[in-house]
């Protein structure tokens, strides 16, 4: 894995046994050029995982690898930065999702946090073949898992341009805390 490190327009944040691996869609222009995951000033992910009590600090994007001390990773299922994930083509999700799930098998997270609705559904309706509107998916825990020893967790995307209200997104991030803290 260690291989794709450096051909990546944004470095995974990977390791065996997390706890969790928060997946993407794919990087952002900003995101790839800083090689730091959601570093848009808009974004609402690190702010939300301190808000949840997911991490002790708020920590800022160049902080990213720090999530690796807390037993946490960061990935996409497609690689290439753009400005829109609508730019990102049916076979680009296709082969990342296949690469995500082979990465997700080797490596056990605990939990896989999808975040956005889209993002899970993108990956499943991939790895299942079934057509995306075919995906069952609301924010949360899933009912049933893709991999066995990983659970599914969704949580709504943290772009600033979500027009989800900001307490319904933060309240996912502590629903994940929750569960986090209930399976140990």
């Amino acid at each position: 894995m260690d291989n794709f490190y450096y051909e990546k327009p944004l470095p995974d944040i990977l390791a065996p046994g997390l706890k969790v691996v928060f997946i993407g869609y794919n990087p952002g222009l900003l995101s790839a050029k800083n090689r730091h995951h959601y570093s848009h000033k808009s974004n609402r992910f690190w702010r939300f995982l301190y808000e949840s009590g997911l991490t002790p600090v708020r920590f800022q994007p160049e902080d990213d690898r720090k999530i690796l001390e807390l037993g946490y990773g960061s990935t996409n299922i497609v690689d290439r930065q753009t400005k829109a994930a609508n730019e990102i083509s049916t076979d680009e999700v296709i082969e990342g999702s296949a690469n995500l799930y082979r990465v997700l098998d080797t490596l056990k997270p605990r939990i896989a946090c999808y975040v956005g609705i889209g993002v899970y559904r993108a990956y499943a309706s991939s790895i299942l073949k079934v057509p995306a509107s075919g995906v069952n998916v609301k924010p949360g825990l899933q009912s049933r898992s893709i991999l066995e020893d990983t659970l599914d967790f969704v949580c709504y995307s943290t772009s600033g341009l979500n027009s989800v209200p900001f307490e319904e997104q933060r309240k996912c991030f502590a629903d994940l805390k929750k569960l986090l803290d209930s399976i140990g």
